[in-house]
């Protein structure tokens, strides 16, 4: 009598879910972070999904043992080749409905979520950078005094896309040209601040750039009283640093106005002046001291 006991096991713990968990956390993260990151998080989730469906398929689902009694057995019959065994042997039906469903749900989802996640997500990796833009020749810009520079980041764009700098020619530093270039967008909510004083001269176009000479005693936000003295300060008001500045070079004579970077504040005034720079933020944020650990990371850009 054949006193063997058959027992089925249920399966034992596996890390290969936990690690593609981790894996799309780390992607989820990269998000924020960097595409860096992003493609770490994928590299960990797609291996463990790939070691997690290998133990499935091997049958991981169920472990059978055998419990037997000593006793004599004949001698086994040779193992039949591998060609010579049934593919339902080889693969069980609940095998092959549990992988089945799985790969319909996995195609199911793909479908359903891929063009929601590209619509949300990808507009973050586009190259968002601000291009150069040409405001004009240097002898348009008279020594020490700001003009106004009016021009559109992005003509495609239309209206929405016109900026206005604040430009002071400051004469030479050593042997390289100096220029002040303030942004007009408030440190507070991002409206358009304007300068505290009179005109000078008449408008001048050139090309799609507007030019408008002023002379400030600062510069005044209209729509929660932000004031700034003529560096960019914060002098009053609720804006939480300076003004953002832009970078700039000058190229066959003509001032070319580069990407925008955020300003903590500024020690002395002119070419001499000291900017604290930091990374461009968006208007509300503190870019120094313990404030700044409060707001998230910047996306990219």
């Amino acid at each position: 009598m054949d006193q063997s006991r058959e027992h089925l096991h249920a399966p034992g713990p596996s890390l290969w879910p936990v690690g593609f968990a981790v894996g799309v956390v780390v992607l989820l993260v990269g998000l924020v972070v960097s595409t860096t990151v992003v493609a770490i998080g994928a590299v960990i989730a797609v291996v463990f999904t790939v070691l997690w469906v290998r133990d499935i398929a091997r049958g991981r689902g169920l472990v059978e043992t055998t419990v037997l009694e000593p006793e004599m057995r004949p001698a086994p019959k040779a193992t039949p080749h591998l060609s010579d065994v049934r593919l339902e042997d080889r693969y069980p039906r609940n095998v092959f409905l549990e992988l089945s469903t799985l790969g319909l749900g996995g195609v199911v989802g793909g479908v359903v979520t891929l063009p929601a996640l590209g619509f949300m997500i990808a507009p973050a990796f586009l190259k968002q950078g601000v291009k150069e833009q040409d405001v004009g020749p240097v002898s348009d810009y008279p020594l020490n005094k700001y003009m106004v520079a009016t021009f559109d980041s992005d003509p495609s764009q239309g209206t929405v896309a016109r900026r206005a700098a604040f430009v002071r020619n400051n004469g030479m530093l050593g042997s390289q040209p100096s220029f002040t270039i303030i942004s007009s967008r408030c440190a507070h909510l991002g409206c358009p601040v304007q300068p505290n004083g009179p005109k000078f001269g008449s408008e001048k176009k050139v090309g799609d750039i507007t030019l408008q000479g002023y002379l400030p005693s600062g510069f005044g936000c209209p729509c929660h009283g932000g004031q700034y003295d003529t560096e960019g300060n914060r002098t009053a008001g609720p804006p939480v640093r300076a003004l953002d500045r832009y970078s700039f070079s000058v190229r066959n004579n003509h001032l070319w106005i580069g990407a925008p970077f955020s300003v903590s504040h500024v020690d002395g005034t002119g070419a001499e002046a000291l900017i604290h720079k930091w990374t461009y933020s968006y208007p509300g944020q503190h870019v120094d001291g313990i404030e700044s650990w409060l707001y998230p990371i910047e996306p990219p850009r």
